[in-house]
C-alpha cells in the first residue's frame, strides 16, 4: 500500500556519501550547500510513507493537478523555488547518464 524510509539528516554523513559517489567539494557546495547547512542546525529526521493520498484528494476535490492540493508544489514548469532545482548540469553528468541534449532548429 505504501513505502518510505528515513532520509539522511546528518551533514557529515551526507557529505561523505557525496564524496564516495565522486562529487568534488565545490560540486557538493554548489549543488547541496543549502541542504547541508540546514542539517547543521539540527534538521529533524525526515521520513514517512507515500500512499498517493495527494492524487486521491485531487480527484475528490475535482482538481486536474495534484499541485492544487499539495502544500509545497513545484511550478508548472517543474521548477522547485525552495531548492532552485533543477539547476545546471555538467557535460560529464550527461555522459554518465547517456543523455544527449538536442536543440531544435529554428
Amino acid at each position: 500500500m505504501g513505502s518510505g524510509s528515513i532520509r539522511i539528516h546528518d551533514s557529515g554523513l551526507q557529505r561523505k556519501l557525496f564524496k564516495i559517489i565522486g562529487y568534488s567539494d565545490q560540486q557538493i557546495e554548489d549543488r547541496f550547500g543549502q541542504l547541508l547547512t540546514a542539517f547543521t542546525y539540527g534538521a529533524p529526521p525526515h521520513g514517512g510513507m507515500g500512499l498517493g493520498l495527494d492524487r486521491l484528494v485531487a480527484m475528490l476535490a475535482g482538481e486536474d493537478a495534484i499541485r492544487e492540493v499539495i502544500a509545497f508544489p513545484k511550478t508548472q514548469s517543474a521548477f522547485d523555488p525552495l531548492f532552485e532545482a533543477p539547476s545546471n548540469i555538467e557535460h560529464e553528468q550527461l555522459g554518465d547518464l547517456h543523455i544527449r541534449v538536442v536543440m531544435p532548429k529554428v
